[in-house]
């Protein structure tokens, strides 16, 4: 009697069913409630707040920028490409780029003929922060600030949901990748 091999039986899931399955987790996840569209009784969420504190931190980082270069016009070609992206990190968790446009200017404006802007008790504040005389020191200043902030959101990722955890761990990537060109540029 000769010797037949048996069927070829495959050893694990078909592709098919793989995707099959696949594509139904999607489905139910698209399905489910985020936290970030919860309210509660016409409060914003935690995403929502999250968003615009960041928006703030950065417009108020974008006039930390504007202060710098109206102070140190020298830096300018290095500090504008630094400003704009800051800018657009604004715009992108909700804030107006607008406003961080108005603010540079105002901060242009308001800056004194010592080459300091007037000083602010926080980083939010509307006014511009004090920015000092050595360009080395304001480039470090700068830098400490971008790290300062990258580290913050850093530390929120845990807290926040999907899309706003993806963006703003991007942006705070950007943030110390900023913090890095600003201590390269003071050497």
């Amino acid at each position: 009697m000769p010797f037949t091999l048996p069927p070829r039986i495959p050893s694990g899931p078909r592709r098919r069913s793989l995707l099959a399955s696949a594509a139904g987790a999607a489905l139910l996840a698209g399905c489910s409630d985020s936290p970030d569209s919860a309210n509660t009784a016409g409060s914003p969420s935690a995403a929502d707040r999250a968003r615009a504190r960041a928006a703030r931190d950065s417009a108020a980082l974008a006039a930390r920028y504007a202060a710098a270069i109206a102070a140190h016009p020298a830096l300018a070609d290095l500090l504008r490409p630094l400003r704009t992206e800051v800018v657009r990190h604004t715009e992108a968790f909700g804030g107006s780029g607008q406003a961080s446009a108005s603010a540079s200017a105002s901060d242009s404006a308001s800056a004194d003929g010592g080459g300091r802007a007037s000083a602010s008790a926080h980083p939010s504040a509307s006014a511009s922060p004090a920015v000092p005389a050595d360009r080395k020191t304001a480039l470090s200043d700068l830098a400490a600030a971008e790290r300062a902030l990258a580290d913050r959101r850093t530390k929120a990722l845990l807290e926040l949901p999907g899309e706003l955890a993806r963006l703003m761990a991007s942006i705070a990537a950007a943030g110390a990748a900023h913090a890095f060109l600003l201590t390269e540029g003071a050497k």
